[in-house]
């Protein structure tokens, strides 16, 4: 009796929406530790090439980007990182000193679980690289603004916190600054974690204040002279 091979199966194909997330992850992961810099070319064919995929998923991910404002799209220049300048900063920066502080005043006094940015301080200070570093500084600035207990406010701060990620790693390739913020977050989560909602928030308000005013001066007297407005 004659045996029938059994047939080999089929790769099933992945996705499109699966590859457009692959791509798109792996694109943000260049452009936020500094692979792919400001100013940077975008090509659809090259960035298909590279990750083994067709322009489809490639171009999708690249109108996402221009929507969190990571790349700019311009009919002439094609698609590219997005520079980062004083106007930029001061944008991004006058968001999170409304706003971030605010967040984790709330999160303090309805008694939040602060462990993921424990955890988060844990692994930027073990970083063996500044790719490491910065994800894991994302990460606990998260951290304490997500449990706020205002599920709108912690996605308006996610909505900038790509380009507030950018901003960072373009002034941390300038003039690195990573054991006096670690110092700074060392002493907001202490106030946290001790209940001081005030002194949490006062201290954040200052870590971010000091950061924009250190590496972009122009942006931080714009701010200062907004405030004095108000």
């Amino acid at each position: 009796m004659t045996s029938v091979p059994t047939p080999t199966p089929t790769p099933t194909p992945i996705p499109i929406p699966s590859r457009t997330q692959f791509v798109l992850d792996a694109i943000k992961h260049r452009i936020l530790t500094g692979q792919l810099p400001p100013g940077q070319a975008l090509v659809e064919t090259e960035l298909a090439a590279q990750f083994g995929v067709s322009k489809t998923p490639v171009r999708e991910a690249l109108k996402t980007l221009a929507g969190t404002g990571l790349v700019v799209m311009s009919q002439y220049k094609g698609v590219t990182v997005r520079r980062v300048d004083a106007d930029m900063a001061r944008e991004v920066y006058d968001v999170r000193l409304l706003l971030e502080p605010e967040a984790l005043r709330r999160a303090v006094r309805r008694g939040a679980s602060l462990d993921a940015a424990l955890d988060a301080l844990t692994r930027a200070d073990a970083a063996t690289d500044t790719a490491e570093r910065s994800l894991a500084n994302r990460e606990f600035h998260r951290a304490l603004y997500l449990p706020c207990g205002n599920p709108l406010l912690g996605r308006m701060l996610d909505e900038v916190r790509d380009q507030a990620a950018l901003v960072s790693a373009v002034a941390w390739a300038a003039e690195p600054s990573w054991e006096r913020e670690a110092d700074e977050h060392r002493e907001i989560l202490r106030l946290a974690l001790e209940g001081d909602a005030d002194g949490a928030a006062d201290a954040l308000h200052a870590h971010i204040a000091s950061f924009v005013r250190r590496a972009f001066p122009r942006a931080a007297d714009e701010s200062r002279t907004e405030e004095g407005h108000r």
